[in-house]
């Protein structure tokens, strides 16, 4: 009998292409319900600088209610960390797709429900209140759902592609912000000036319960990762992978929130509204229109999709380490450069501006989910992904918009700005390198005794 004929032959070919078929539906499902996820977070955060500060903290003052409105961003970063440590507990022993179907009718409903919220000078006080709790539901939902689904992409990838593969969940980021600056661009120019204040950002939260039936849809036909169903059929889901976690890799836990925080302090620059804030203020030194601005940064969630592809994929032949020491160096230059550009009064500046900190921030973002799922042993790898990556938002992004706002009020200069991001990419550039490259490092539940081995470079390599 030829090879041709040979019956093992063509199942071993037929079972390749239902595994690359399955791949492409993983790296498809991932895409889709992070932009989806991210669209619904950071809408808030651009209406935040441009919309709640006057609709509904205006009682509060002019510079106030914005910094109020920017903490109300930072506010539901606080709640990651128990959307992260229920998703951790309940992905390591249930799965990582039920988890992820939570978490996306999590956020979609929360968006959905600020569209139709009334302001303070309908209802007063409560509807502050009303927005704060709803964005506090988003906190919760963002802390779950990007642990899974970097779980999802890493896991179905190929042991040389993890991370291409992994850039996946990671453009749902600049996606989300593309969607969200691309709809409030839309809304200026349907609704413009008083009409926008009045309806016209509402209608991309309304939006939002559509794109989340679409994304549902989407992540039902997805399988789960092949490493969770390996641990479930040797029935050791661990009972308590926080507990496991914390005692035998907390210290590890925390580097690995310090690399993400390097990057997420300069992004919250823009996905946290600031730059839409500052740039916008008729008060302020350029008080351009929103339409231009909204469109800058929309522009440049282009550049930061493709510059964070690039690193995935430049992660797969240098080494997660060795590209993100790149990605470090690009992003201080970005940080630097990022307010003599957007001060120079012209809006192709700012747009440059936000262009060079988008390569920057696409080289240190790119490779983050293979770099968290090599990180961690299969067990308690969904809480270890998932908690590392909520600490390091609230240490980063969190609060930046606020802090930024108030060392603007409080000198009177953007360097001051520009000073505490250079920190925080210092930080994060320190933090990697302590840690070791596990580029390509077994994943399944049969190699935990490798996986468990710490990467931290002051930790013996046979020890945790």
């Amino acid at each position: 009998m030829t090879a041709h004929h040979d019956p093992t032959t063509r199942t071993a070919a037929l079972r390749t292409v239902q595994q690359a078929k399955e791949q492409r539906r993983v790296i498809a499902g991932t895409v889709i319900g992070t932009s989806i996820e991210w669209y619904d977070f950071f809408l808030y955060a651009s209406a935040a600088g441009l919309v709640f500060g006057k609709l509904f903290f205006g009682p509060l003052g002019p510079q106030a209610s914005v910094i109020v409105s920017f903490m109300s961003v930072g506010l539901s970063f606080l709640f990651r960390p128990l959307g992260a440590f229920v998703a951790g507990h309940l992905g390591d022993k249930w799965g990582r797709k039920r988890v992820l179907m939570v978490t996306l009718v999590g956020m979609g409903a929360s968006t959905t429900l600020i569209g139709v919220l009334p302001t303070y000078a309908s209802i007063g006080a409560a509807a502050p209140i009303l927005l704060i709790l709803l964005r506090l539901v988003q906190g919760v939902s963002a802390g779950g759902e990007w642990g899974g689904a970097a779980l999802m992409a890493v896991e179905h990838a190929p042991v040389d592609r993890r991370g291409i593969y992994g850039s996946a969940p990671q453009i749902g980021v600049p996606l989300g912000l593309l969607m969200a600056s691309g709809m409030l661009t839309l809304m200026t120019t349907i609704a413009p000036g008083d009409a926008f204040m009045q309806w016209g950002w509402r209608v991309p939260f309304l939006l939002s319960v559509v794109l989340i039936a679409v994304g549902y849809w989407i992540r039902h036909g997805v399988e789960e990762s092949p490493v969770f169903n390996q641990i479930a059929e040797l029935k050791d889901e661990r009972k308590a992978p926080i507990g496991v976690l914390f005692r035998k890799h907390g210290v590890l836990v925390i580097f690995a929130a310090l690399i993400f925080a390097g990057n997420n302090a300069a992004g919250y620059m823009t996905t946290g509204g600031f730059i839409q804030s500052y740039a916008t203020d008729p008060e302020g030194p350029l008080a351009f229109e929103r339409g231009p601005v909204l469109l800058a940064v929309t522009g440049s969630a282009v550049t930061w999709l493709i510059f964070t592809l690039i690193a995935g994929w430049v992660s797969d032949r240098m080494g997660r380490r060795n590209s993100y020491i790149l990605g470090w160096i690009l992003l201080f230059v970005g940080v630097v450069a990022l307010f003599p550009l957007v001060k120079s009064g012209s809006i192709g500046m700012l747009f440059l501006g936000l262009v060079v900190l988008t390569v920057g921030l696409g080289f240190t973002y790119g490779q983050q989910s293979a770099t968290y799922t090599e990180l961690f042993p299969a067990s308690v790898r969904f809480s270890g992904v998932s908690i590392s990556y909520a600490i390091g938002a609230i240490v980063g992004g969190a609060f930046a918009p606020t802090i930024a706002q108030a060392l603007l009020n409080a000198t009177g200069s953007t360097q001051s700005i520009g000073i505490y991001l250079s920190i925080m990419v210092i930080l994060g550039m320190v933090a990697t390198l302590l840690l070791r490259d596990r580029t390509g490092i077994p994943l399944g539940h049969g190699s935990e005794e490798e996986q468990s081995r710490s990467p931290l470079v002051f930790v013996k390599s046979n020890a945790q």
